[in-house]
């Protein structure tokens, strides 16, 4: 028998009651408590415990209690009641690997996931991304008109797409769900003709039609939640889209559409290799880091557009009214307002 204080829930006033061991259970002033119901409670100065289903309930040890009771009472938590039951090291162990599953999870589910989400919702995901698509782009005279003429050389018929130039003085193109393309101004005053263009436009449809940015974003959404960091900023940060990263088989997987779409227009893809090794060459000078960074450019990659030249015939991709309309199309354009903090 040891000497206790106890709050029985019902009552503000502490009493001092004698504790007995039972079995498996304890008297605690006469009346019977499992051992299953206790649970330890942190406390500087005294071994203090809570019972289940008995709100405010506390029974308190001011001295160390015999070892027949201390055998029945919950032993002391270091960690937690889990961890302290199983081991620090195999709680280690199991929680890494549940956090493994869960990682790979996060990144392989969009796979799976993208096909099940209607177009038109990846739409709208896309004009929330920007708002009026049309609002931001180059007005130039005939640009447009040449730009949707290049996107019809390259994906004939597919009315789906919607293909832009924006005046950002950065060498990139993005990709918004919903298959909305933006070409910056900076890619158009960096590429030395439509032929160059016309390959980085096909490489961009090739994600469109992979759906890959909203893979990426719905990959990126899920690790951000893991790391504690879901606020809702998703659906309105056009940053997330200018600087995601798409893996190495969704770049080669767009290379791929690329080069089959240039071979159907008839349009050469040694164009598309010569603009890649020169924006490589020339880096940051130029601003290519913007396209490099998000569109890594590997000497496999070049190879593979300039070794997919065929023996047919080829054309140009614009005729050269046609390009002039389309590399000046930004140049009376105000620079873009929503791309600056990024």
């Amino acid at each position: 028998m040891a000497a206790a204080w106890l709050y029985d829930g019902r009552s503000p006033v502490r009493r001092d009651v004698d504790v007995a061991a039972a079995g498996d259970a304890l008297v605690v002033d006469g009346e019977r408590v499992a051992a299953d119901d206790l649970s330890g409670i942190d406390h500087d100065h005294a071994r203090v415990f809570g019972r289940d289903g008995h709100p405010g309930w506390r029974l308190g040890f001011d001295s160390p209690p015999p070892a027949d009771i201390a055998a029945i009472l919950p032993a002391r938590q270091k960690f937690g009641r889990w961890i302290d039951r199983h081991g620090l090291w195999r709680a280690a162990v199991v929680a890494t690997v549940v956090s493994a599953v869960l990682v790979v999870g996060v990144l392989s589910a969009p796979r799976w996931i993208a096909p099940l989400i209607p177009m038109s919702v990846e739409r709208r995901l896309g004009d929330t991304l920007i708002g009026d698509i049309d609002s931001h782009s180059c007005s130039g005279k005939g640009g447009q008109a040449a730009l949707d003429a290049l996107a019809a050389r390259i994906e004939p018929g597919r009315a789906d797409l919607r293909v832009r130039a924006v005046p950002v003085p950065m060498v990139n193109a993005i990709t918004l769900p919903g298959g909305t393309i933006l070409i910056f101004d900076g890619l158009l005053k960096q590429a030395a003709g439509p032929d160059e263009l016309a390959g980085v436009l096909g490489h961009e449809i090739g994600h469109v039609r992979h759906r890959d940015t909203l893979k990426g974003l719905l990959r990126e959404a899920g690790l951000t939640i893991l790391t504690g960091g879901a606020n809702g900023a998703l659906a309105n940060n056009a940053g997330m889209v200018v600087a995601l990263r798409y893996s190495r088989d969704a770049e080669g997987d767009a290379d791929d559409y690329a080069i089959d779409a240039l071979r159907r227009a008839h349009v050469s893809p040694v164009q598309t290799a010569g603009f890649f090794q020169r924006l490589a060459k020339q880096g940051d000078a130029s601003g290519a880091l913007a396209w490099l960074s998000s569109h890594p450019v590997s000497a496999d990659r070049r190879a593979r557009f300039l070794n997919s030249r065929g023996t047919g015939p080829v054309t140009p991709a614009l005729d050269a009214t046609q390009w002039r309309a389309l590399s000046t199309m930004c140049a009376g354009d105000r620079q873009a307002e929503w791309w600056r903090p990024f």
